[in-house]
């Protein structure tokens, strides 16, 4: 079932010129792509993906705790975790932080639960007895080049207490696998097993039934949980 809301998306030459961003500026290119408005994964409200597995009850997620993500008001809201939005880029960050200004009544219990943090994710840490019952990955994962895919495994095991959960809502699918220069990089589910070894286990794995139109096909919603 597809959903009627308009989802961005990303031309070749928008995504070359977002590529040219990040080659000539690595730190400071994502703050571009936000001014540009070459951010094809913002579709300016939830994800439906998401949503729909919080709302299923088909995981046991932790209901209290810290979580780590991008769509935190709905984590937030729907797990009643405190909860971390994460960005490098300032720009994202402000954006992020202008929506929950105007939190929608379904997700009022988000209030007061949600931070947002401007961080490198890859030297990110917390302190000793802190780490993070759930994290949600959305195209994060193929936000930077593959050969650094093993060192996101890492971080994510460093931060997520065992027990806890990795939600990765995979997109998008159906990318070249050759020929092809990201951001966004080709991806597809298998892709996350080498990074994140031995210590985990599959509890969900889902195409979802509710999609937005003109992203049929391109998500498959996947949790895994630290033993």
């Amino acid at each position: 079932m597809a959903s009627s809301k308009h989802v961005p998306t990303m031309r070749n030459d928008d995504r070359l010129v977002a590529r040219k961003l990040l080659q000539d500026n690595p730190m400071h290119g994502w703050d571009e792509i936000w001014k540009k408005r070459l951010t094809f994964w913002d579709v300016g409200d939830v994800q439906l993906a998401l949503q729909e597995l919080l709302q299923s009850g088909s995981v046991d997620f932790p209901r209290t705790g810290r979580a780590l993500g991008y769509d935190a008001v709905l984590i937030a809201a729907k797990l009643g975790l405190e909860t971390v939005g994460l960005d490098i880029s300032p720009v994202g960050l402000q954006n992020a932080r202008d929506k929950l200004k105007s939190i929608p009544e379904d997700l009022s219990s988000a209030i007061g639960k949600v931070t947002f943090d401007e961080a490198d994710f890859f030297t990110y840490s917390v302190p000793d007895g802190q780490n993070y019952d759930v994290i949600y990955d959305y195209t994060f994962f193929v936000a930077f080049p593959p050969e650094r895919r093993n060192e996101w495994g890492r971080q994510i095991s460093a931060l997520i207490k065992p027990g806890g959960y990795l939600i990765t809502l995979i997109f998008p699918l159906g990318l070249p696998l050759e020929d092809y220069h990201g951001p966004p990089f080709h991806v597809e589910p298998e892709d996350y097993i080498e990074p994140l070894g031995q210590g985990w286990e599959k509890v969900y794995d889902k195409i979802p039934g509710i999609v937005r139109e003109g992203r049929e096909g391109t998500e498959r919603m996947v949790v895994w949980r630290r033993i």
